[in-house]
């Protein structure tokens, strides 16, 4: 498998550039490829079930490549990383940004694996990947959202030692109304009340 990671951007300044890589070391610029991240999007409808109560928008694909993080929100850069197998074809994708909501806290947005390789090693493997890689460039905490109810999801980052630090209700995604857990794991030393401290917008009472 290769790893692609495109649409490397500042929050405030898109680019138009495709870094293609190895798990862990992004190198070379490559154009953008929309297309085959809606293609992946529409054969995997899944996931979009789950979480909105609907298939992914036709703008999906090109609002996750190019979409700037929610208003209010700083951070140094963001990716979208995939994965391709031996046929080319893009059989899975992440969105990470380095330093959201703070320096050192890197957030993990849409993580999606095709539906037929759920219950195989693959997700682990590109998950282990790209924590090597986050910690390498800087980041001391990962963090990310998972809607309650989904138990796959669930189970999995409850499987990388990830815990919930808050929970945000009365969500709107899509055509549901969702509850939000806000997950967070150090990649080194650290405690609970330790990201509480660095990230006081996930405290409870905020």
């Amino acid at each position: 498998m290769t790893d692609t990671i495109s649409g490397k951007r500042t929050a405030a300044h898109p680019s138009t550039s495709l870094l293609r890589s190895t798990a862990t070391a992004p190198s070379s610029c490559l154009p953008l490829d929309v297309p085959r991240l809606k293609a992946l999007f529409e054969s995997n409808p899944e996931y979009f079930l789950a979480v909105n109560g609907q298939q992914a928008l036709p703008t999906e694909a090109d609002e996750e490549v190019h979409g700037p993080v929610p208003a209010g929100w700083s951070c140094t850069k963001q990716w979208v990383i995939g994965c391709v197998d031996a046929s080319d074809a893009l059989i899975a994708v992440a969105n990470v940004v380095s330093d959201l909501p703070v320096v050192g806290v890197w957030h993990i947005g849409l993580d999606l694996v095709a539906t037929e390789l759920h219950g195989t090693n693959v997700a682990h493997a590109l998950y282990r990947g790209r924590q090597a890689w986050t910690r390498r460039e800087g980041a001391r905490w990962l963090r990310l959202g998972v809607v309650a109810g989904n138990a796959r999801a669930e189970r999995f980052w409850s499987g990388l030692s990830y815990v919930e630090v808050r929970d945000r209700r009365d969500m709107e995604m899509g055509l549901k109304i969702r509850t939000v857990r806000v997950l967070a794991k150090p990649l080194a030393d650290g405690t609970r009340d330790d990201y509480l401290a660095l990230v006081p917008r996930d405290r409870a009472d905020n």
